[in-house]
């Protein structure tokens, strides 16, 4: 690389600039490819999510031991039917990697039929240990990784999972590709995050306050990945046989303000890059008030909706089933709907 265009490269990741506006003022062909090569190798990934105040609000989450307990249902009902998924795949693993463990939701829903160990990963050695005197039906081993860059051997897991935790990462594509390169071949990844229309009333009701209060709207929630784009996320990945699906749980509180306490108690709360530091009292108010409104319940509750994407992908394998070549069909479809509306 010449020393001007690698000047030119160093400098556009340093200030973030789109690749393709910047490539575009470069007239020749060669040094547009070789600074391209360069800006895919060093430029880190866009952050949205502050991965540091996200390990601090689950480190402080994980010291309130009893109120961390109080609010594990949501996580434990997720865990629970990410297990189901993992016994629908009839096997039975030797090694199974859980990233974002938490304090070991998952670890409680399987058990020594399905595997023989289960690692569990998490960035916060706090959120980690909460229950670490807790016994369960299969060996269990804590190691402190941040999900967004998992650490494992090439082709050394039988799968991967991951249960609520998803929905922080900055690079979701790359956190898949380093799975498939940890999975065995035909080895299976399974994972569950929030996305959607995931707490749409707490949205629209602060979005509501703010404009009222403020005159604008601010970064209270995190932006949430699109149930269509995850399949592709999969595919762009290099795992095949992506299979997405989404369950809607519905969970009734007192208030908005109970709502905002269990959020922040599981270790939840808003950590996008941009976020304000506090919200005013009155307009806290205002949107607890504006949510009983629009979407409360009649017994004085309200609702608020998770959304969770499931979602499996597959090593490549050669033993895995493939579509067949186009024009090798033997019958026609048009002849077969034919002859059953000759039939009627």
């Amino acid at each position: 690389m010449s020393p001007l265009c690698l000047r030119w490269a160093q400098a556009a990741a340093v200030r973030g600039r789109s690749a393709v506006r910047q490539l575009a003022r470069w007239d020749h062909t060669s040094a547009k490819e070789t600074a391209r090569e360069y800006l895919e190798k060093t430029a880190a990934p866009f952050e949205v999510f502050d991965r540091r105040a996200k390990r601090l609000q689950r480190d402080r989450a994980a010291r309130r031991a009893e109120n961390s307990r109080e609010v594990d249902y949501l996580r434990d009902e997720v865990a629970a039917r990410v297990a189901d998924r993992l016994l629908d795949i009839k096997r039975r693993y030797r090694t199974v990697v859980e990233l974002g463990a938490g304090c070991g939701h998952l670890a409680k829903a399987v058990d020594d039929d399905m595997m023989d160990r289960l690692i569990m990963c998490e960035m916060s050695p706090l959120m980690l240990d909460r229950d670490s005197g807790t016994q369960y039906a299969v060996e269990v081993e804590r190691r402190v990784m941040d999900e967004e860059m998992p650490q494992f051997e090439d082709e050394s897991l039988d799968a991967v999972v991951s249960s609520m935790s998803m929905h922080w990462v900055n690079d979701l594509p790359g956190m898949l590709v380093q799975v498939r390169r940890a999975l065995v071949p035909d080895g299976v990844f399974i994972g569950a995050m929030l996305g959607g229309d995931s707490l749409f009333e707490l949205r629209a009701s602060l979005q509501l306050a703010d404009t009222e209060r403020d005159g604008g709207i601010a970064a209270r929630v995190s932006p949430l990945t699109n149930t269509r784009d995850v399949g592709s996320l999969l595919g762009r990945a290099g795992l095949t046989l992506p299979t997405v699906d989404i369950d809607t749980i519905v969970v009734n509180y007192p208030s908005m303000l109970h709502l905002v306490t269990d959020i922040n108690a599981m270790g939840e709360g808003n950590a996008v890059v941009q976020r304000l530091p506090f919200i005013k009292r009155d307009t806290l108010i205002a949107a607890s008030a504006i949510y009983k409104e629009l979407y409360g319940n009649a017994d004085g509750t309200i609702p608020a909706t998770f959304q969770v994407i499931y979602m499996i992908g597959w090593k490549p394998d050669p033993s895995q089933p493939k579509p067949l070549a186009r024009g090798s069909a033997q019958a026609s479809l048009g002849d077969m709907f034919d002859t059953q509306a000759h039939k009627l």
